[in-house]
């Protein structure tokens, strides 16, 4: 089953906020015909001061950590979340989110090598993050980052 359907069947409805995937992830989804049954739309926030402006994500949190941060991405989703929930009319725990953060490359970001990248699926009040290392040049990592965050989102999906 698509991950369209997926979510149609569980009664759910996804947004995502991406930085490192750059609307990607998004574009991925609405490739799937009757996407707009259940996909309300996307954030792109790739620099820190759009992060922080539109979603409220912490500017001292990623001044002290940089934008590439487990907390980051909670923060993103969590915002996505109640901002695409107040938009559609949905509550919180009909909507999956899912955030994007990482480094492509070629140089370091904040300590983090390239190839670091963080996801944050939140639905309702619960968020869940998790970190992947790919290798690879800024194209392939962010390549593996889409497939992976398509995966996380269907294994969330599977689990419910």
């Amino acid at each position: 089953m698509n991950l369209i359907d997926l979510a149609s069947s569980r009664g759910l409805s996804i947004c995502t906020a991406e930085s490192i995937t750059s609307g990607s992830l998004i574009a991925e989804l609405t490739k799937t015909p009757g996407a707009s049954k259940v996909v309300l739309g996307g954030m792109v926030v790739y620099q820190d001061q759009i992060k922080a402006q539109l979603l409220g994500v912490s500017t001292s949190l990623m001044e002290s950590q940089s934008s590439v941060d487990p907390e980051v991405a909670a923060q993103m989703a969590l915002s996505a979340l109640a901002k695409f929930a107040r938009a559609s009319g949905l509550e919180q725990n009909r909507i999956l989110s899912i955030a994007t953060t990482g480094v492509a490359g070629p140089e370091a970001v904040g300590g983090k090598a390239p190839g670091t990248v963080f996801f944050a699926l939140a639905t309702g009040e619960s968020v869940s993050v998790y970190q992947e290392s790919f290798a690879g040049n800024r194209e392939s990592v962010t390549d593996q980052a889409i497939a992976k965050g398509l995966l996380l989102i269907r294994e969330h999906l599977e689990r419910i």
